[in-house]
């Protein structure tokens, strides 16, 4: 009886109103990828395994969402330091795949340990800014959650992972700016950054890479080199007119003009085949994902669980920003998944565990 009690007042807490959004987000990139399968064969490749992945990230959603909100502050430096062993042993046991050793292959299932460590750092940054007892404007917390976020960082830009490095220090940056940190500060970490990047382009950026940037900056300079992704996505989102040309349909998906279709460009799939209204549809879906999670947060109690929910609101909003943007370019394509639609097991079982986490917050606080 007791239990069917804690059942009963755990989906009475429930947000219902959050996890309907991120479902019909879900269902939008289901379909998405349903339709980029049937141009590729007979059989489908992506679907199936989007589907199996979907099945065990909702399960670990529930589990994850019956936990008290304080386990995630009793294991943030466990999830810590399995994100910095990950990211080290996927550099020696991973598997490169299109440049990046950054999975591990085990039984035809990949894991990319990259994102695991955003949300290993969504807790372990909750957890060491609630330690600080306010006070933002020291040196010493600026430079000790550098140190953390700049060790995971590192590894990732070894694999090298370019676009899961930015989603690191953009969430770092905005949540330094959410606390308050003094703007002198914020000054020399742009510094900083400007040097950093300085010496990544000389040094540590593949040409690949390099293309990527300068192509941002003229995607005409290499229509059909280096410019070709970024010019097919524009012509595919803009051929979409005002309903799109219908799931299957998509001239740029379907023939094979799109690459990489479900994954960095699955936004411009969306905006082919369902128009500018289905765009927009999604646009608002996420929108409104973000002003809940914001909603949350700004309802809960504790600052660790406020810079928690915080933590997952900024991981979605910098993917989401750098994805979208990267295909209508705005902004150079750097491999950033678009949360809950863009193909992939390992980022939708982590998104799923990060909204868990938002919900665990929910039903401790009511």
């Amino acid at each position: 009886m007791k239990m069917q009690t804690k059942i009963f007042l755990f989906f009475r807490k429930f947000d219902w109103f959050l996890f309907s959004l991120v479902l019909a987000i879900v269902f939008i990139g289901l379909a998405a990828i349903y339709s980029v399968d049937l141009s590729i064969s007979d059989s489908l490749v992506y679907f199936p395994t989007q589907l199996l992945a979907l099945v065990l990230a909702i399960i670990l959603f529930f589990v994850i969402s019956s936990l008290h909100f304080s386990f995630f502050r009793s294991v943030a430096k466990i999830a810590y330091a399995t994100a910095l062993i990950l990211l080290f042993s996927v550099l020696i046991f991973g598997q490169n795949i299109r440049g990046t050793t950054g999975w591990f292959r085990v039984a035809g299932f990949s894991f990319q340990p990259a994102e695991f460590a955003k949300l290993a750092l969504v807790i372990f940054l909750a957890w060491w800014i609630s330690k600080q007892a306010r006070r933002f404007d020291r040196w010493q917390f600026i430079l000790t959650s550098g140190f953390f976020t700049f060790l995971l960082v590192f590894l990732i830009i070894l694999q090298p992972d370019l676009g899961s490095a930015l989603v690191l220090l953009g969430l770092w940056v905005l949540l330094l700016f959410l606390t308050g940190t003094k703007k002198r500060f914020l000054i020399f970490l742009f510094s900083v950054f400007v040097f950093v990047s300085c010496f990544a382009w000389l040094f540590l950026f593949k040409d690949y890479q390099k293309n990527r940037l300068l192509t941002f900056v003229d995607p005409a300079r290499d229509p059909l080199g280096a410019g070709y992704n970024v010019t097919q996505s524009i012509i595919a989102i803009g051929s979409g007119n005002f309903f799109g040309r219908g799931l299957g349909f998509g001239s740029q998906s379907q023939l094979h003009f799109l690459p990489e279709a479900q994954t960095d460009f699955i936004f411009s799939v969306v905006g082919e085949e369902l128009g500018f209204v289905g765009a927009m549809v999604l646009l608002i879906l996420y929108f409104l994902l973000i002003w809940r999670l914001y909603f949350i947060a700004s309802s809960a109690n504790g600052e660790f669980s406020v810079y928690l929910v915080l933590g997952v609101l900024l991981i979605y909003l910098i993917q989401i920003i750098i994805n979208i943007g990267g295909a209508i370019g705005f902004l150079p394509v750097t491999g950033v998944t678009l949360p809950f639609l863009s193909y992939g097991g390992s980022s939708m079982i982590i998104n799923f565990v990060l909204l868990g986490i938002a919900e665990s917050v929910v039903v401790s606080h009511k």
